[in-house]
């Protein structure tokens, strides 16, 4: 009885102990690490060599088209990951990435490389990342049991946290050492490697439904507005999420700026400075779990500690100074995440997941375009200190109104009639008293059998 407490209590992290969400994770890492490497890269490259004045708009202009496909592609997103199998759908799209990348370092070598060339190639690869994203994480209760899924989820956030830092770290250092040609080949073998990883996992899926079942299950499937209209809490912690992104994500845009103007550096100052925010997320997506606390009043908070971070840099120029505000918001981003996804990975109805993870995707990417045009074009005129503390300005609101969300509506409305009626029907995976304090609940997913998606 000892031996098997003292072995379960030194079971090695999730992603060791099952090898197909290890696989996953490691392509995710590659894959989030290849564009934010490009766009990080791509970012310094306009500001530091290729465009002499509009600075701002350039940079901000690159990252708003960086982000369009979230928002743009959200329909065909939903509808390929819950028609395809995800595997494909993983593998497809990361094949993808890694031709455009390659065909562009091709274009790099030739010499002359346009601008249009780099903003198309953004375009690309952000299109590929917008179908990686959100199936993965719809696959998430196909790779790991469910007394796993929050553990899951803080692999899974941690890959942003990771893409940002060794991503982020080598995107300004290569344009500095090899140019536009080098970044595209290193994306270009991410891509690539993460492709034939993928095609190595066995998915498990879902025990194959009756010819009837399955009629009626598509049947059932219901639109993406269908979807948040039956969550009407989770629709509204979208909108204040949506709402502070549209300061939180112009961070992208303030840093070359920041570094270019304020403290003078190149593209080193701007590597420490991304990778601070990456670490700073990684230890965020980490330790989540353990921070305490209602999710929505725990996300006001942190709202505000992000708040207070992003506005010290506005009033105090130095590099460390904003590389260690960085880390402290970047905790803020990571420990919203795991918190948040868990809680909608417990809420939304089983069917409904394929759907509301491209439409989630996509609601909080909305802000995106908006917020690099908006801040590039401020960039023109104001300084990048003013920029921070109007970053800082814009979070509070979002998080009043986090604050005042009621939990009286956290429990899901699947807009089917018969869930009633089916006690053995998967629509829920908690109850919603359970979700909204991040408790594990119940196991509720269907019974899955070994077998490729």
């Amino acid at each position: 009885m000892t031996a098997v407490t003292t072995d379960e209590g030194r079971r090695p992290p999730l992603v060791l102990r099952n090898r197909a969400f290890g696989t996953v994770w490691l392509a995710q890492v590659l894959t989030q690490a290849a564009v934010r490497m490009f766009q990080v890269g791509v970012s310094w490259w306009l500001v530091a060599y290729a465009v002499a004045g509009g600075r701002g708009l350039a940079s901000g202009l690159f990252m708003a088209v960086s982000t369009l496909p979230a928002v743009a592609l959200a329909p065909v997103v939903a509808r390929s990951v819950a028609r395809f199998a995800h595997r494909s759908v993983l593998r497809a799209a990361a094949g993808a990435a890694g031709t455009a990348a390659a065909a562009l370092a091709v274009w790099a070598y030739a010499g002359g490389l346009p601008l249009a060339a780099a903003y198309a190639a953004t375009l690309a690869l952000a299109a590929c990342q917008a179908f990686f994203d959100p199936c993965l994480t719809t696959s998430v209760p196909e790779l790991v049991d469910d007394e796993d899924i929050e553990a899951a989820t803080g692999f899974e956030l941690s890959t942003q946290s990771l893409a940002s830092l060794g991503g982020a770290l080598l995107g300004a250092l290569i344009v500095d050492a090899a140019g536009v040609a080098g970044l595209a080949v290193g994306c270009a073998s991410a891509y690539l490697v993460a492709a034939v990883l993928i095609t190595t996992v066995r998915f498990r899926t879902q025990a194959a439904p009756g010819a009837e079942d399955g009629a009626e299950e598509v049947e059932g499937q219901r639109s993406l507005r269908g979807i948040l209209a039956g969550l009407p809490f989770v629709r509204r912690i979208l909108l204040c999420f949506t709402a502070a992104n549209l300061f939180t994500t112009a961070v992208f845009v303030v840093i070359p700026l920041y570094t270019k103007s304020v403290l003078a550096d190149g593209g080193s100052t701007v590597a420490l400075l991304e990778a601070s925010l990456g670490v700073g997320t990684l230890i965020g997506s980490f330790t989540g779990a353990r921070v305490p606390g209602r999710p929505t009043t725990l996300g006001a908070w942190l709202l505000t500690l992000m708040g207070l971070a992003l506005a010290a840099p506005g009033l105090f120029a130095g590099r460390f100074v904003f590389a260690g505000c960085l880390v402290v918001a970047g905790w803020c981003v990571g420990v919203i995440g795991v918190r948040f996804v868990a809680l909608f990975q417990r809420l939304v109805p089983t069917a409904d997941k394929p759907g509301f993870f491209a439409v989630m995707q996509a609601v909080l990417g909305a802000t995106f375009p908006l917020a690099s045009l908006l801040f590039g074009l401020l960039g023109d005129r104001l300084s990048p200190q003013t920029l921070c503390l109007i970053q800082a300005a814009g979070l509070l609101p979002a998080a009043c109104a986090l604050a005042l969300l009621r939990d009286d509506d956290a429990e899901p409305d699947t807009g089917r009639q018969d869930d009633a009626a089916a006690p053995d029907a998967p629509a829920r995976t908690g109850s919603a008293d359970e979700a909204t304090r991040g408790v594990a609940s119940h196991p509720s997913e269907p019974v899955v059998t070994g077998g490729e998606r």
